[in-house]
């Protein structure tokens, strides 16, 4: 190597360290909001990241995705205790969708809710999810998404298989009810029959 070349190399090496301490540099003096996350919490070492992106899967039956458009929300005065709060927020929030309508629901699960959640079914078919659990409009809101999408996740589980044994003794179980309430019905009855005052004929 002769002493251009090693001189040029000189050159690159002295470039590369300054262009990364300028680099480095510029990062700490440029600006920076008053609500950026090292001026809010100085004395923190929070790491972000971004989270891989993960594909829907297009056979699954629910996603835990709830489309907003599709909902129908309506805000009201909470109820019970809070002072004078209660009287000037609508807190309270009622969260409802027609559940024949929607497409983003596979039609087993849309019996399944029928069936497990038929107290909160209205006459037109409307699932009615409502929550006051806090004096925060919002705090309320997220909190009934996700009672709705906890039923809906309800509905999507498989239903368990209940092993033999355990179908057997729950057989013997009724019938062993079986037998004692007509035991207890038979015994009433002649309880009944010898106070009965003997017949004339």
């Amino acid at each position: 190597m002769n002493i251009f070349s090693r001189h040029l190399l000189r050159i690159f090496k002295s470039d590369a360290v300054y262009q990364s301490q300028f680099s480095v540099l510029g990062r700490e003096l440029a600006y920076k909001s008053a609500y950026s996350l090292d001026k809010l919490y100085p004395t923190s070492n929070l790491k972000l990241f971004t989270p891989t992106f993960t594909p829907e899967d297009p056979n699954a039956k629910f996603t835990g995705y709830i489309p907003l458009k599709d909902l129908s929300i309506t805000y009201s005065r909470s109820s019970g205790a809070g002072g004078q709060h209660v009287n000037r927020t609508n807190s309270k929030v009622d969260v409802r969708f027609h559940l024949e309508s929607v497409t983003w629901l596979a039609e087993e699960v849309k019996s399944k809710l029928r069936e497990q959640q038929k107290n909160r079914l209205t006459k037109d078919g409307h699932l009615v999810v409502k929550s006051e659990v806090t004096r925060s409009q919002q705090l309320n809101l997220a909190d009934a998404l996700q009672k709705l999408r906890a039923m809906i996740w309800e509905a999507v589980k498989p239903p368990e298989e209940i092993p033999p044994e355990t179908e057997e003794f729950k057989r013997k179980q009724r019938l062993r009810a079986a037998r004692k309430r007509l035991f207890e019905k038979r015994r009433r009855s002649e309880i009944e029959q010898s106070r009965r005052p003997p017949r004339d004929f």
